[in-house]
C-alpha cells in the first residue's frame, strides 16, 4: 500500500501549473506591431496639473541681446502652446522659463531649458525651437578646456569648421544634425544617436585628430547600412584603421664659431667689490648711495624729457624751401630723360622696321 501512495505523489508533483490559465494575446504574434514604439504624449494625457512650479534661467552675452529682444515674441508664443511661461530680463541679461497650471507635458520644461541655452549660444531661434519637438534633442560641447594653448585651440576650432564651413556642412549632411560653433562651445541639434557621434568627433578634433578621418568612416558606415546582407554584421573589417604617426623634426645644428687658440688662460674678471672700490661706492654710506641713485635717475629723466621736447619742436619747424625745389627739379629731369629715350626708340623702330626681315627659326 505504501508503494502505491508514493507513485501517486510523484505523478501529482510532475504536473506543473505554469501558464495554466494563459491565453495568447493579440499582440504576441502580430508582426505589424512595434513593441518598442514610444507613444506620443498628447494634450489631455495628464489627468491633473503639476503639484509644484519648476523654473530654469540662463544668462546670455551682451552681443546677443539685440537678437534675443527681436525674436523673443516668437519664442514666447511657441512655449505658451506647451503651457510654459518665458521671461526676459535685460538688466541682468537672463532668460527664465517656468511651468504654469496650463502645462500639459511635464518634460516640456526640460526641453524649454535646452531651448534657451541654445539661444544664448548664438543658435537662431528657428533651430532652437526644434528642440520642443518629440525625438529632437540638443547637446552643447564645451571645447575650451580641452586645449590649454590658445593658439592651438583657435587652429583646431577652425579645422572643425573647415574652409568656408565645408567640413561642418559635411558633418551636418552625414548626421542629419544642425551644428553651430560659437566661441568656446559647439551646439548640436538632432537625434540622440547622432549627437553621441558628433560629441566624439568634436572631442577628437580638439585632441588633434583631423575630422576628415571621422567623415570618411561615417561615409563608409552609411553605404554599409544600405546593404541588407551586411546590415547586421560587424563592420570593423571595412572601416579604415589610421595609425598615429609622430614625425620627429630634425633639430637644426647650431653653428659654433671657432675661437683662436691661445695657450694662456683668459684674464680674470674683476669682482663687484673691486668695481665698487674703483668708483668709490665701497667707502660710501647707505644714505650717500641712495642720494647718488636718485641723482642718476633725475639725470636720466631730464635727458628723456629733453629728447621728447626736441622731437615735438621739430614738427613745428618750417621746411627748407630750397631743398624741396631741388628735389622737384630732379624729378622733372628724370621724367624728361625717360620721354626722350622712349621717343628715340620709337623712331628707330619706325625706320628699321622696313629694312629688317623677320626670319623663322625651326
Amino acid at each position: 500500500m505504501s508503494g502505491d501512495n508514493n507513485t501517486n505523489n510523484s505523478a501529482t508533483e510532475q504536473v506543473s501549473k505554469k501558464n495554466k490559465y494563459r491565453k495568447d494575446k493579440p499582440w504576441d504574434n502580430d508582426p505589424t506591431l512595434d513593441k518598442w514604439k514610444i507613444e506620443p504624449f498628447n494634450k489631455g494625457d495628464m489627468s491633473e496639473p503639476l503639484a509644484e512650479e519648476s523654473s530654469f534661467a540662463t544668462l546670455f552675452p551682451q552681443y546677443r541681446e539685440k537678437y534675443i529682444q527681436e525674436c523673443f515674441g516668437n519664442v514666447k508664443k511657441v512655449l505658451s502652446e506647451y503651457g510654459i511661461k518665458a521671461e526676459l530680463n535685460l538688466t541682468e541679461g537672463s532668460i527664465t522659463v517656468r511651468t504654469t497650471k496650463k502645462t500639459w507635458d511635464p518634460y516640456a520644461i526640460i526641453k524649454a531649458r535646452d531651448c534657451i541655452k541654445l539661444l544664448a549660444r548664438s543658435v537662431p531661434f528657428q533651430q532652437a525651437l526644434r528642440v520642443m519637438e518629440d525625438g529632437v534633442f540638443s547637446d552643447v560641447v564645451k571645447i575650451r578646456s580641452l586645449v590649454k594653448n590658445k593658439e592651438k585651440f583657435i587652429k583646431r576650432r577652425q579645422r572643425l569648421i573647415g574652409p568656408n564651413g565645408q567640413t561642418l556642412k559635411a558633418l551636418e549632411l552625414l548626421t542629419n544634425c544642425y551644428i553651430m560653433v560659437q566661441g568656446s562651445t559647439v551646439s548640436c541639434i538632432g537625434d540622440w544617436r547622432q549627437l553621441k557621434i558628433l560629441r566624439r568627433i568634436v572631442e577628437d578634433t580638439m585632441f588633434n585628430i583631423h575630422p576628415i578621418y571621422n567623415i570618411k568612416e561615417l561615409m563608409i558606415k552609411r553605404e554599409l547600412a544600405k546593404d541588407e546582407k551586411l546590415k547586421n554584421e560587424n563592420w570593423d573589417r571595412f572601416l579604415p584603421q589610421f595609425k598615429k604617426m609622430n614625425v620627429k623634426k630634425k633639430a637644426k645644428k647650431q653653428k659654433v664659431e671657432k675661437k683662436e687658440y691661445t695657450p694662456f688662460p683668459p684674464e680674470q674678471q674683476p669682482r663687484k667689490e673691486d668695481i665698487a672700490m674703483e668708483t668709490g661706492e665701497y667707502f660710501m654710506t647707505e644714505k650717500e648711495k641712495k642720494t647718488k641713485d636718485l641723482r642718476n635717475k633725475m639725470q636720466k629723466s631730464e635727458e628723456k624729457l629733453k629728447e621728447k621736447i626736441e622731437k615735438q619742436m621739430k614738427l613745428y619747424e618750417a621746411p627748407e624751401v630750397e631743398k624741396e625745389i631741388k628735389k622737384e627739379e630732379k624729378k622733372q629731369k628724370k621724367k624728361e630723360k625717360a620721354t626722350e629715350s622712349a621717343s628715340i626708340e620709337e623712331l628707330k623702330n619706325k625706320f628699321m622696321g622696313n629694312t629688317v626681315k623677320k626670319v623663322k627659326i625651326f
